[in-house]
């Protein structure tokens, strides 16, 4: 087999940077999605943001609960990708959205603020454009996940793919593995919405729905799953994938 191409190379920094979106609909997002329909209520019938929309999936998917949906995407091409799912797409950054105030009754921000230039900003530009009584949806990656999802970078390399332990390393040292993105604690998350006018309605820990695993290893995969997404429930939550954080802008 040949070696990777300028094409490949431009793919691969490309994800490094910006992250994978959803290009394939599975169990993981089907249950995502029902995480963010339980959170937004009748919200979900009104104007609703996907900040960072990606290819548009997600896009696609809330526009079937009545509601008119519009996508952000930083990545040009994806941007044009979603737009042919929906009209409602535009190509700009999280850290200047292009909305007036007051404009979403939901908003979802899905595995993005820890791509962005400014994560304090991006949030603050969220809250912004929503409407009082508006709930933004809110997943990042877990520090406290036994794994580092989006690759590493070692000597002057990018090395695609879960790297186990990263994350446990103190803050410096991790952060030069893996330095084109972030990983949150929830103090970390916190810090974001110190001083915005919002209340949190959900603040937890999720695992994920392994769709890889299972393909390959059928009812082990399965097995392991059901096992994980249990632990939901119990303090072990901190090891999971992803946090998840519902916000409510604060009337008046």
């Amino acid at each position: 087999m040949g070696g990777m191409t300028v094409s490949d190379e431009r793919d691969m920094e490309k994800a490094a940077l910006r992250g994978e979106p959803s290009y394939v609909w599975r169990a993981g997002q089907q249950r995502r999605l029902e995480m963010i329909l339980q959170a937004a209520g009748e919200r979900v019938r009104g104007s609703i943001l996907e900040n960072g929309c990606g290819v548009g999936m997600y896009v696609e998917r809330l526009s079937r609960s009545g509601g008119r949906v519009f996508g952000l995407e930083y990545d040009f091409e994806r941007t044009r990708e979603a737009g042919a799912l929906s009209p409602f797409i535009i190509n700009a950054a999280g850290e200047n959205l292009p909305y007036p105030s007051g404009s979403f009754d939901l908003i979802l921000s899905h595995e993005v603020l820890e791509h962005v230039a400014d994560d304090r900003l991006a949030v603050a530009e969220m809250v912004r454009v929503l409407k009082p009584g508006g709930r933004a949806v809110i997943f990042v990656p877990n520090r406290g996940y036994p794994f580092e999802t989006h690759g590493i970078f070692w000597r002057g390399k990018y090395h695609f793919g879960n790297k186990p332990l990263v994350n446990y390393l103190p803050r410096a040292w991790r952060d030069r593995l893996a330095p084109h993105v972030r990983v949150y604690s929830g103090t970390d998350l916190q810090k974001l919405f110190v001083g915005l006018p919002v209340e949190f309605v959900q603040r937890t820990v999720v695992f994920g729905a392994y769709d890889n695993i299972i393909a390959r290893f059928g009812g082990f995969g399965k097995t392991l799953r059901a096992v994980l997404q249990a632990l939901e429930k119990t303090p072990l939550n901190g090891l999971g994938l992803s946090h998840l954080w519902v916000i409510e802008k604060k009337q008046g």
